[in-house]
């Protein structure tokens, strides 16, 4: 088994250590993120941090990298306070892939990269059309991580849009007949299998003991 310590990770290539530890901690969600700027110009971007932080209230945050000119997401955020989280399915992963480049910000990765947008009446931000599952959130704080310069987005789940027949009786959404998609690394992608649901987990009640 290959072992690497901390000064064999920062003697990696660049590239080769990005691609290597950001697929090292697994499979993660793939997601858009939409905003919209001051000025109405839609925007969309792809990422994989997003994560539940609790279900009441509903709350959900996702990592903003090291700001810069092409922060657009988190810039109309701040600006406009709202933004939409839309999980990506196997039909739309080579389109919501293309969402990383950097754009100007006075061209709409809607357009640019072949999806489109969703709105819904008293909510500012995009949706994607395209999505089976789309969430709007209200921001509610921003926590910078000074460690590495990069930021903890938290918002409040304000609309839940879902297609029919994804829903489980309890509650659960079927990832699988959603068609959500995982990533990996930087660039890779893997469809979701339902492998197993398992009973809630008690002491007294353990399948091998």
């Amino acid at each position: 088994m290959k072992q690497y310590t901390t000064a064999a990770i920062k003697d990696l290539d660049r590239i080769y250590r990005a691609n290597f530890i950001n697929s090292i901690t697994g499979f993660k969600p793939g997601n858009l993120i939409g905003t919209i700027s001051k000025n109405g110009i839609p925007n969309l971007a792809i990422f994989s941090s997003v994560v539940h932080l609790g279900a009441d209230p509903a709350l959900i945050g996702f990592i903003q990298r090291p700001l810069t000119d092409t922060s657009h997401t988190y810039k109309n955020i701040m600006d406009t306070g709202v933004y939409t989280i839309n999980h990506i399915h196997h039909a739309i992963a080579e389109n919501a892939h293309y969402t990383s480049a950097k754009f100007d910000a006075g061209i709409s990765e809607f357009d640019a990269c072949g999806l489109a947008t969703q709105y819904i009446e008293n909510f500012a931000a995009p949706f994607v059309n395209e999505s089976s599952i789309k969430m709007g959130l209200q921001l509610v704080e921003t926590i910078p991580i000074k460690h590495n310069n990069t930021i903890l987005v938290i918002g409040s789940v304000q609309h839940i849009l879902l297609e029919d027949d994804i829903q489980e009786q309890d509650g659960t959404i079927n990832l699988a007949s959603a068609g959500t998609i995982a990533c990996s690394g930087l660039d890779t992608y893997y469809t979701a299998t339902k492998l197993a649901q398992f009973p809630y987990a008690k002491t007294d009640q353990l399948p091998w003991g």
